[in-house]
């Protein structure tokens, strides 16, 4: 029986969530996946369909949440769905639900210098999700987070001087795993718009992540 996929994007147009999904959902559907899309929170209030999900992906950034569809994703997710994403579709969805917050392990605060260079460094180099990749460049937002001790990093990111000069040096995650309930969650802040994701590094992190964030 084929493991199934859901992915819901909606929000800030900004973050070019449909073009994301149409990255990524081709590639689960390789991967053997029977894959969903939609493009309203509501599905998360269907509780026989959602129990059905092996693996949510959501691109739904600055964005609102009913106490019920939260209820329901993280209900499914307790009970060991998947939930899997990057950047701002994951990490600043819903600055109001300090509990869904709680379940993604990190909440978006800057991106100082907005569109700048930067490295990533590969600090797991055994974990399936970013084993055999080497650090790389990336040309995008440096994501500075806050972050819940528990997560389980694979990768940072080192904060220079250049756009405030007191993060000098703070080493940040951009890659981290973790449980919520029975299920696995996995992050990444790569992924700012489409073109993020010619970077093969980090197109394939992110379809890794969906992956191992399989029930």
């Amino acid at each position: 029986m084929s493991k199934k996929s859901l992915f819901v994007w909606g929000g800030w147009s900004g973050h070019e969530p449909e073009q994301c999904v149409n990255i990524f959902a081709p590639l689960i559907r390789a991967a053997g996946y029977e894959v969903d899309v939609e493009t309203s929170l509501d599905v998360y209030t269907d509780a026989a369909r959602m129990a059905t999900y092996d693996v949510i992906t959501q691109v739904y950034t600055m964005s609102t949440i009913t106490r019920e569809q939260e209820k329901g994703l993280l209900e499914a997710i307790r009970a060991g769905a998947g939930f899997a994403g990057w950047h701002g579709g994951m990490a600043d969805a819903f600055r109001n639900n300090t509990e869904y917050q709680f379940m993604v392990g990190g909440q978006w605060v800057a991106h100082p210098g907005n569109i700048i260079d930067y490295t990533v460094q590969i600090t797991n180099h055994t974990d399936p999700i970013t084993a055999g990749l080497n650090d790389f460049a990336m040309r995008s937002e440096q994501y500075y987070l806050h972050i819940d001790p528990g997560n389980e990093v694979l990768a940072t990111t080192t904060f220079g001087s250049q756009y405030c000069d007191w993060i000098d040096g703070t080493v940040m995650p951009v890659i981290w795993k973790r449980r919520w309930g029975k299920g696995k969650i996995f992050y990444t802040s790569l992924g700012h718009v489409a073109r993020d994701f010619d970077v093969p590094e980090a197109k394939e992190i992110v379809r890794r992540g969906i992956l191992w964030a399989t029930r």
